[in-house]
């Protein structure tokens, strides 16, 4: 399992980084970001610290950490930095929280994430034909979750990225320990989203796509 958002309690998580982290690794992950919630209140905080504690961890630990950001409920007009800002400070993953239908995420903010050059947008809820193309152009995958609330959208989603051939990707979104899930689960709830089970694979080699670009801006 490679799982791309996840958060420690330097947001609204409950774990600090190295538990997330063994405990992932226990549930039997190969690799994890730690995607914590940032906007311009405490970018300059959150990510730094992550940063230093992978660091440190970095030759401890039996699988990949990367240190991310998830920019979330910030004005489609000021994503743009915020990406660029995160980057700056260390950010490998870099998510936007995306137009869930269970939050009242501001309208415009799939199509500021895609055209930000984010890595991942985040349950992109009842995303558009236009910014489901603009995705693909960009090479930016979107997200199935395994979150309640914001997996309510996952069939949709599912659906048309695979009409217009746009990458996907399965995370949890995890806040707390039952949060982790195994490659089996994982495969369950693809199934479940609509997904055929002979493009199940190609799901996560994408996370691995990720992955290896991350580790190369080292």
């Amino acid at each position: 399992m490679i799982d791309l958002h996840t958060h420690s309690l330097f947001s609204d998580g409950e774990l600090l980084p190295a538990e997330l982290i063994r405990r992932a690794s226990v549930t039997g992950y190969r690799a994890i970001a730690i995607t914590d919630h940032v906007d311009q209140s405490n970018i300059d905080m959150v990510i730094p610290r992550i940063v230093k504690a992978l660091k440190l961890l970095k030759g401890h630990i039996p699988i990949t950490a990367l240190p991310g950001a998830e920019i979330t409920h910030v004005p489609p007009a000021l994503i743009p930095s915020m990406v660029k800002e995160a980057r700056q400070l260390g950010a490998k993953i870099v998510i936007v929280h995306g137009e869930t239908i269970a939050e009242p995420v501001e309208q415009g903010t799939n199509k500021a994430a895609i055209g930000a050059g984010a890595d991942i947008l985040s349950h992109p809820g009842l995303i558009s034909t236009e910014d489901l193309l603009f995705a693909k152009e960009k090479g930016v995958a979107l997200e199935i979750t395994s979150r309640k609330g914001h997996s309510l959208a996952n069939g949709h989603v599912a659906k048309e990225a695979i009409k217009f051939g746009v990458p996907l990707v399965i995370n949890t979104d995890t806040h707390s320990p039952t949060d982790l899930i195994t490659r089996e689960a994982a495969k369950k709830i693809l199934l479940a989203s609509g997904i055929d089970e002979n493009r199940i694979e190609s799901v996560f080699e994408n996370s691995k796509a990720i992955v290896e670009k991350a580790l190369r801006r080292d």
